[in-house]
């Protein structure tokens, strides 16, 4: 069975190219690379900086309803849109992004297939520099849906027994704590290691190297039977600071169709740095990327 349980989540490169400037369809970069927009964008696409722009700068959450309606709203886009979202890392941050626009409940929101990597590098396809202009809209949000979206509450209870998987997407050297952070990345948190239980499947096991997502049979060897996640169970996915695990949560919701999946997008920042909280260091459960 290689078709994906949710295939209409996904579009492939030649599809956005066949569609640019299709009316009611609308492209959204976020990128890792919060400098990448600016030296070339798919023709007609909007921008959005995930540090200044899709979290609160004051709390360190996530946009409240009205900052997200404004923020839409200024850039042209309304609930009834399609919105096909794109961006650098194998789409780490435009899964946040459609992350955070499925808990405002926008329907019809997709990711492009392979990124920035596959339309750029691996197929030469078109640039530009010019940004969007569009019209200001009046952009209206559904309430937050707070069932995508785990805190560390939650991951107690998962610590105190509960019956849930637990899912570390992070590298396997973040993992075992030989690392705090990645190279260069300056979010970080005061102790190295994961949280007790965790499985350690790297969100980077779920791609190829065109940055498109591996076949539906070997994204369930990977997490079914390499990783030993129960399908039946909820389950709770967390990184460093929340984007691969966006990443992550939604090949395990979209492509293999798992049921209360959430996002703990506090992560390993908010956790490896609460006073008393146990930790465990070491390989443990391990899946190599």
């Amino acid at each position: 069975m290689n078709t994906y349980v949710h295939p209409e989540m996904l579009v492939s490169t030649q599809w956005v190219f066949d569609h640019l400037g299709q009316p009611g369809l609308r492209l959204v970069e976020v990128d890792v690379d919060t400098q990448a927009y600016q030296a070339g964008h798919l023709p007609g696409a909007v921008g959005f900086n995930w540090q200044t722009q899709l979290q609160d700068q004051v709390t360190r959450d996530i946009l409240p309803k009205p900052a997200f309606e404004k923020l839409m709203g200024s850039a042209g886009l309304t609930a009834q849109d399609k919105l096909v979202l794109y961006g650098d890392n194998n789409n780490w941050f435009a899964a946040y992004a459609l992350w955070l626009f499925k808990i405002y409940g926008h329907q019809e929101v997709c990711l492009m297939d392979g990124g920035r990597i596959k339309w750029l590098k691996e197929e030469d396809r078109p640039m530009t520099t010019q940004v969007a202009l569009a019209e200001p809209t009046t952009y209206v949000a559904q309430d937050p849906d707070l069932s995508l979206r785990a805190r560390v509450g939650d991951v107690l209870k998962v610590l105190g027994g509960g019956a849930e998987n637990l899912v570390d997407v992070r590298s396997p050297d973040e993992f075992t704590g030989r690392v705090v952070a990645p190279p260069g990345m300056t979010e970080t948190a005061q102790r190295g290691g994961h949280i007790p239980g965790a499985k350690s499947v790297p969100w980077s096991s779920a791609v190829k190297e065109d940055g498109t997502f591996k076949p539906m049979d070997e994204l369930r060897r990977i997490y079914f039977v390499d990783a030993g996640l129960q399908p039946s169970l909820p389950t709770i996915a967390y990184c460093r600071i929340g984007e691969r695990s966006s990443h992550t949560w939604f090949v395990l919701t979209y492509l293999l169709g798992l049921e209360q999946v959430r996002n703990y997008d506090g992560s390993w920042t908010e956790y490896g740095s609460m006073v008393g909280l146990p930790i465990e260091r070491g390989a443990g459960d391990r899946v190599q990327a």
